[in-house]
């Protein structure tokens, strides 16, 4: 078990990381001695889970590719009872999104009824300063790791209402730590609104959201979504950890 538990621990430092790390890193960040973690690397890479790379670095395996498909079809069925509750008492669109590396991956989605709606294709990945799902999932780290994230990506604009500046950017975590939930107001596309929630207390960082156009994602209906996106948030949370 001891083995098992320092195996993960060395997944998890390399996908914090970035993904790619040497020896002596793992070594400095876990405290193993070089010769266990070169042992459980090797068991590793001989498992597909970890490969080398001609650099002598190693590098996350395309095993995982496989166990994070399956893990995030599996999330995608449980959380969609919770998103067409949304959907149901709200009206608009429902997604659920996680941290993907510095990006964020939409895993499940339920469609609004209405004719004009917001649709994004689950498995689409974004940049996270222009979404409200990608606010409201950095605004669940310390400060300084969430802008470490949006200076390795850029704040690219979107459009002419995207935040682009890191001082910005901070106030704009503040702000949603202090209400407990992010908007995007027409930030990553003209005429759209959406408005997330942190899955918080759940197995792993994610986040609710609810979107529409703006003409029917007033201000008002803002303030009436985010107590029942936040509720829902909550139920999705123990639920998912029910189910681990």
């Amino acid at each position: 078990m001891q083995s098992l538990d320092r195996a993960f621990a060395l997944l998890e430092i390399m996908a914090d990381a970035g993904g790619e790390i040497s020896l002596s890193q793992l070594a400095d960040s876990s405290g193993l001695p070089l010769p266990t973690i070169h042992r459980l690397i090797r068991t590793l890479v001989d498992n597909g889970y970890v490969r080398q790379l001609p650099s002598r670095r190693y590098a996350l395996g395309p095993r995982l590719i496989g166990l994070g498909e399956s893990a995030s079809r599996m999330l995608g069925t449980w959380a969609r009872p919770h998103l067409a509750q949304l959907v149901d008492e709200l009206g608009e669109t429902a997604n659920l999104a996680m941290l993907d590396g510095d990006k964020v991956v939409y895993v499940a989605q339920v469609p609004s009824p209405h004719a004009m709606r917001m649709f994004t294709e689950v498995g689409r990945r974004v940049l996270p300063h222009s979404a409200a799902v990608g606010k409201a999932l950095l605004a669940q780290l310390p400060e300084n790791e969430a802008l470490s994230t949006v200076r390795r990506t850029g704040m690219p604009a979107a459009t002419d209402r995207t935040i682009t500046t890191q001082q910005a950017f901070a106030a704009e975590m503040a702000h949603i730590r202090d209400q407990g939930f992010a908007i995007d107001d027409g930030e990553q596309e003209i005429g759209v609104r959406c408005v997330a929630v942190p899955v918080q207390g759940g197995p792993a960082m994610m986040a609710v959201s609810i979107s529409g156009p703006e003409a029917r994602v007033s201000w008002d209906f803002v303030d009436k979504a985010a107590p029942i996106v936040q509720r829902v948030a909550l139920s999705l949370a123990g639920d998912l950890n029910n189910q681990s």
